[in-house]
């Protein structure tokens, strides 16, 4: 594995297509564990405010509910929330080392996994799914922290209040992109994954925030009307079409499953554990923490929304206005929201920044542009290390993530898409195909048959999902004309 990049120490050139969140090497020898990387710190918490910072998507689970209705919604999202953790457990268990499993060198990512238990095509395949992936997270976040920062804008607000919530009020979303995009450059020159803890708190802080306040205004919504809304099914034809209702009810499945979309980063994350404990005990336990907090809160976010809104459930419980009063409250839900995305944005984009940086040192490891870091004193902390090729590459990443989100209207639709096209790929097949072959189960086996039934019945799932979205889609594109 290679190190910091500042020292001129670099990739082999077989190593190729590997996303890490390297912990770079500094300082003496009694610094070093037995991979020669520099001693970690993580533990189960910071571990678990990673997983929760990673994880999105929480206010538009009302809207999916809406569309499935009270038996099929809470019962997908408690399938997704088990099956996510349980390929979660078996990712971890065949990514722990590679080779031998006790002395085997540890791997640090999720690639360097596949790599090592799967090769070959499907190792390049899940390269690219996962750097497209973590570049739609990207605009994905983008586009919702700006639906954010409008909801905050007074004058906007000020008009839906007037309108009782029918003057459409529009306004141009790209300034608040760009504003975000800003923040993001100046964020994205943390150069290592270790110094973004306290953004991770701060962040899983920020989404037990907003979450607590929409919970919060569902049930107040719902003391005001005296009525519980919603239905067995969900949002009834009439409301909407039949050909409609089954979109619908496809793309929920793609909203419900990027609420769940973050085990692809769990392996960089354990890169971070301190041992001992195995890195894997701590990740398992981790992830089971994570999985059960931000459950419960989905569940009670969903529910409480759907009940208070029924088919009018918004695709966005605090931006869709469907609340109006206290704007203050609104207001700090919403600034959570953003301030929760721009450190999402940042675990989500660190590997892909990584994985570029290295395969740059790799390729051109005499360029000072790319491998120089160059100190600047800061008073009262230890120097900024700034590195040229970082600040050129990751700025151009983010205007590029700016710019196409302009140009991309529709937030769940998108959201649904994101959901889809990585859960099957990222979080079931390859945890399970790698747990397959660490764990050399026979094929044919009733333990195969049950995992290939499992992942085949998630790649449906996929399928239906993507195809409700992008239905979707095209719907808002052909209302824009």
């Amino acid at each position: 594995m290679g190190e910091n990049t500042g020292n001129n120490n670099y990739l082999p050139q077989n190593q190729v297509f590997d996303l890490s969140l390297d912990v770079h090497t500094q300082g003496g020898s009694n610094s070093l564990d037995d991979d020669g990387r520099l001693n970690r710190t993580g533990t189960v918490w910071t571990a678990s405010a990673h997983i929760i910072t990673a994880g999105s998507g929480i206010l538009s689970l009302a809207w999916a509910i809406a569309q499935l209705g009270w038996i099929a919604g809470p019962t997908v999202m408690i399938v997704f929330s088990f099956v996510t953790h349980y390929t979660s457990t078996l990712q971890l268990a065949a990514s722990y080392r590679s080779g031998d499993p006790v002395n085997g060198k540890r791997v640090y990512t999720f690639m360097s996994a596949v790599r090592s238990k799967l090769g070959g095509v499907k190792f390049m395949i899940c390269g690219l799914g996962q750097y497209l992936n973590l570049f739609g997270v990207a605009i994905g976040y983008t586009i919702g922290s700006s639906m954010s920062m409008m909801a905050i804008d007074r004058p906007r607000s000020n008009c839906f209040h007037i309108g009782g919530g029918k003057n459409p009020c529009r306004v141009n979303s790209n300034r608040y992109m760009i504003g975000f995009g800003v923040v993001q450059i100046i964020f994205s020159q943390i150069p290592h994954f270790d110094q973004l803890l306290w953004l991770s708190i701060v962040a899983a802080v920020m989404s037990f925030t907003y979450s607590t306040i929409s919970l919060g205004l569902g049930i107040a919504k719902v003391a005001e009307t005296g009525t519980f809304r919603g239905s067995l099914t969900g949002i009834s034809i009439g409301t909407v079409t039949e050909t409609q209702k089954i979109w619908r009810s496809f793309q929920a499945l793609g909203s419900i499953a990027f609420a769940y979309s973050y085990s692809i980063i769990l392996t960089e994350i354990q890169g971070t554990i301190k041992s001992p404990p195995s890195e894997e005990e701590t990740m398992k336990k981790a992830s089971l923490v994570s999985v059960v907090v931000t459950t419960l809160f989905y569940m009670l976010c969903a529910c409480s929304g759907y009940v208070a809104f029924g088919d009018l459930s918004p695709g966005n419980l605090l931006t869709g206005f469907g609340f109006y009063n206290p704007y203050w409250l609104l207001d700090i839900a919403n600034a959570a929201i953003v301030i929760h995305l721009v450190g999402g944005y940042q675990v989500y984009c660190q590997p892909l920044f990584a994985f570029i940086e290295k395969q740059a040192a790799a390729r051109f490891p005499d360029s000072y542009f790319i491998t120089k870091e160059i100190k600047i004193p800061i008073p009262g902390s230890r120097p900024f290390s700034l590195n040229l090729f970082r600040l050129v590459w990751r700025t151009t990443f983010v205007i590029v993530t700016t710019l196409i989100s302009m140009f991309l209207p529709f937030f769940n639709d998108l959201v649904g898409l994101l959901g889809a096209l990585g859960f099957w790929p990222l979080t079931v097949y390859f945890p399970v195909e790698m747990y397959i072959a660490d764990q050399r189960i026979r094929k044919w086996s009733t333990k195969w048959l049950c995992l290939q039934i499992l992942s085949f019945s998630c790649l449906v799932i996929t399928i239906a999902a993507a195809a409700g979205s992008i239905a979707g889609i095209i719907l808002v594109l052909m209302s824009d004309y």
